[in-house]
Order: C-alpha cells, then structure tokens, then sequence
C-alpha cells in the first residue's frame, strides 16, 4: 500500500526533540486499516518513506487519531527541511 501526502514540518520540543509531520486525516484512515496486520505493538506501523530523492525505513507514530512521520536528522540534512516547511511524503506499507 502506498499512501502520498503534502504535510507540514513541525517540532517536538520534548526531553528527546524530533521534527515531525501529520499524515492527513484521509491518509490516517487507510494506515490504520492495514495497522493490524502490520503493526508490531503501539499501534506503530512500519513504513518506508521518500522525501525527493531520499527514502528510509521508520515506523508511523499514532497521534490523536491520525499518524505522524518522524523526520531523522540526515534526512533534514540531505533535503534541507526544516520547521514549517511543506512537504510532499511518499509512504510504502512493509507488509
């Protein structure tokens, strides 16, 4: 299942900060009906994720009823992202 949206950075401020961006409601409803065949626990859900030219594996987050894409540092890095910008999120369910 592949899933692409255009979703807004943003910044977690916490003991452990991460930039992040929401999946839309839309998209969030299509994950979370394939989320109990493939999750492995919390509801996460293992994806692969391709910003431009970068791709990488990491898992989907549940957030107040939609998910949130955890950007790492050399993906920012590579694709030069940072806070508020928009981005378009190509998303492939490892099934």
């Amino acid at each position: 299942m592949d899933v692409e949206f255009t979703g807004e950075v943003w910044y977690w401020r916490g003991p452990a900060p991460w930039y992040f961006v929401t999946v839309p409601d839309d998209e969030s409803g299509q994950l979370e009906a394939t989320s109990t065949a493939v999750s492995y626990g919390w509801g996460m859900i293992p994806v692969t994720a391709q910003i431009g030219d970068t791709s990488w594996p990491t898992s989907l987050f549940p957030k107040d009823g939609t998910y949130v894409v955890p950007l790492k540092a050399w993906v920012r890095k590579a694709e030069e992202i940072d806070e508020g910008d928009q981005l378009t999120i190509r998303l492939t369910v490892n099934v």
